[in-house]
């Protein structure tokens, strides 16, 4: 089968291959899943339902519906006193399609893009569809895992052209300082980058409150979803929010590409950004609840585990058992039946760490939890 020449080069998904795998076998444990376990709240199906009853099943403009992108404007300044025009907010499928067309509209062949190392996948993929060039960064445990400014520097060059930042961050879950913030959004309006803020973890966080590039730093482009905040993920619905003259370019493309997103899934975000964010919180403590479990018994295990601050991941260190990620996610399939994914699914800087997701049961979590200490 003749393959097209931009497309040679995108590396399958590694998270997949072990789903594959244990997809064939019985009795198996998932801590590999990148989706919450919850159900989307009652409310935001209920939006949904509404609209479909009231005939909302028609076009809407291609930006989006006016007043959810009002309401995404309101939360970014009450949150974050950023100012942030409807005009400036684009609603896409999923944060997937923000990130691609922030590529596809600002990133041109030849262009360097750093990446920190390790970092979700889809950043090294979508430059390589721009015919760009991935710069990895790597992201060290003794800083737990943040994207330092001196480490940064040393990577821009000439043909640098956008900075990936993904924070809180999967796979590790670390956040970065607030210092971080200001120094960071400093040395990209030095070499005049791009700024890529990736924020789908922003809420799922521990005694920690995030803060936003944009407040820092103009060029910064914002890429978001409700799939992880809501429990929304197979509802697909995210945002990108930039400046008007970044987000016209990735307005051509998302009317060709997608049109539009559907209108109740649209009602439906509407509603979650409006309602008093108690379901949010919810979660996020049965979040925290899982987290302490699982990072206090790998860490007995000889499992060194860094508490994460953020999201529903994270990154043990496994290099004590000798084996590199790859053998001990196969091994722990094999012999126990759990699933946890290899760091170097999200570059080669994961080769002694393995990514274990607490987004499933607490009860689910004990079983696997004894069953790898069985192993171990």
């Amino acid at each position: 089968m003749m393959t097209v020449k931009r497309v040679q080069n995108i590396a399958p998904s590694k998270i997949r291959e072990l789903f594959e795998k244990a997809s064939k076998m019985d009795n198996v444990i998932s801590l590999g899943i990148g989706e919450p376990d919850f159900d989307t709240p009652q409310f935001i199906k209920d939006a949904a339902v509404e609209a479909l009853k009231e005939g909302k099943t028609k076009y809407t403009p291609n930006l989006g519906i006016l007043k959810l992108r009002e309401a995404i404007s309101e939360k970014y300044k009450k949150e974050y006193d950023v100012e942030l025009s409807p005009d400036e907010i684009l609603m896409t499928v999923g944060a997937y399609e923000a990130v691609y067309l922030t590529f596809e509209a600002l990133i041109d062949e030849g262009d360097e893009v750093i990446i920190p190392d390790p970092a979700f996948p889809c950043y090294v993929n979508d430059t390589v569809m721009a015919e760009a060039k991935p710069v990895r960064i790597d992201l060290k445990e003794e800083n737990e895992f943040r994207l330092t400014p001196e480490d940064l520097n040393e990577k821009i060059t000439e043909k640098t052209k956008m900075l990936i930042t993904c924070y809180p961050n999967n796979p590790t879950g670390a956040v970065l300082l607030e210092e971080d913030y200001k120094a960071i959004s400093e040395i990209c309006e030095d070499h005049d980058i791009f700024l890529l803020s990736d924020d789908v973890y922003e809420k799922i966080v521990y005694d920690y409150r995030p803060q936003c590039f944009k407040k820092y730093y103009e060029k910064t482009v914002i890429t978001n979803s409700f799939s992880k905040t809501y429990a929304m993920t197979g509802w697909r619905i995210g945002f990108v929010a930039a400046e008007k003259e970044y987000i016209t370019p990735m307005l051509r493309i998302h009317q060709y590409a997608a049109g539009c997103l559907n209108t109740p899934t649209q009602e439906a975000a509407y509603a979650a950004l409006k309602s008093d964010q108690g379901c949010v919180r919810e979660m996020v403590r049965e979040y925290r609840k899982r987290r302490d479990y699982v990072v206090k018994k790998l860490n007995e295990m000889g499992l060194k585990t860094i508490l994460p601050k953020g999201t529903f991941y994270c990154y043990p260190n496994i290099s004590s058992t000798g084996m590199n990620s790859v053998e001990f996610s196969n091994y722990l399939l094999e012999k126990c039946r759990v699933v946890v994914v290899p760091g170097t699914a999200f570059g080669d800087n994961g080769k002694d760490f393995v990514r274990v997701s607490f987004a499933t049961s607490l009860e689910k979590i004990k079983e696997a939890m004894e069953r790898i200490e069985n192993v171990i």
